[in-house]
């Protein structure tokens, strides 16, 4: 792989679109993809967790992918969210990133089955590498046990480490844990590691980290791009704001609160649908997100207010 495919930076994990039929609004996602890259971003992490791909039909994450490809987004630009419960739909959502030109993509433990050893999870990261075969492939580990409740482990990721060098290149970590994130960064030499959160950009840069892959980045992308590239605006620390913001947001339903950002920001309906099982925003806490944000220069009462 050159160096240009190798990933590092700011990256949003962008939420999805949905048309009123319930399928991805391919053309609102490249648009805000677009937008992404022009305000600060180095690149999007589309069909995470945040982008509710696994409310999202098998169909559906594969044109997306088709989507990103066909809009010629560039391929260092892009980490694909392709973890799924069986180890074969992996495979193949993978193999659909990897025929498209993405080779770096972001997979989630199998999360249904809880307690399961790292000898089953070796097993599985295992599969989906050997039966790719495909010395492009850069899998990037997503840790979020709040949510998966499948806890990658240090142990697990020297032992994959081990056994298939910089095939494994990373890991988003989103336990929140800055202690676990430090104990990746220093422990483990040459992974990429990115915080979940924008929260601890500054500290996993000064490390050696690789940056953050976050959802509340689709917000903060613009002050993110400012710390990265030094430039504070009247003394402000871009690092305590977009801190303050996405302690502000995560506060509130993340996937539903970056949509409404969204939706006020562009008008676009297709940002105010969501996927069951989870719900939208109801118009007091809509409000009560609008207040919260007014505080900040990005989202004044204007910006909030369509």
């Amino acid at each position: 792989m050159s160096s240009a495919e190798l990933i590092a930076g700011i990256y949003a994990a962008s939420p999805t679109p949905i048309a009123p039929d319930g399928s991805a609004d391919r053309d609102s996602l490249i648009a805000h993809c677009r937008w992404l890259l022009d305000n600060g971003c180095a690149g999007i992490a589309p069909l995470g967790t945040t982008g509710e791909a696994n409310s999202l039909s098998f169909v559906n994450r594969l044109a997306i992918i088709e989507a990103i490809a066909a809009a010629r987004i560039p391929l260092n630009r892009v980490i694909v969210g392709t973890g799924s419960c069986a180890v074969g739909d992996t495979v193949r959502l993978t193999q659909h990133a990897l025929e498209h030109g993405y080779p770096n993509v972001l997979v989630l433990p199998p999360f249904y089955y809880k307690g399961v050893s790292d000898d089953g999870l070796f097993a599985y990261f295992s599969t989906v590498i050997e039966r790719l075969a495909d010395p492009r492939l850069r899998l990037n580990l997503y840790h979020f046990p709040q949510m998966s409740a499948v806890p990658i482990s240090l142990g697990l990721i020297k032992r994959l480490r081990a056994a298939f060098g910089d095939t494994v290149a990373g890991i988003k970590d989103s336990s929140g844990d800055w202690s676990n994130t430090k104990s990746m960064i220093e422990t483990v030499p040459g992974f990429r590691v990115f915080s979940g959160s924008e929260q601890f950009l500054s500290e996993n840069l000064a490390l050696g980290g690789a940056g953050c892959i976050s959802a509340t980045t689709n917000v903060t992308a613009p002050i993110a791009a400012r710390l990265l590239a030094g430039r504070n605006r009247g003394g402000d620390d871009p690092q305590r704001e977009i801190t303050e913001i996405r302690l502000a947001l995560q506060k509130f339903p993340l996937v539903q609160a970056v949509k409404k950002v969204l939706h006020w920001r562009t008008g676009d309906a297709a940002w105010t649908r969501i996927l069951p099982p989870l719900s939208s925003l109801s118009l007091n806490v809509e409000e009560n997100l609008r207040k919260a944000l007014a505080q900040f220069s990005l989202f004044g009462p204007d910006a909030c207010s369509n």
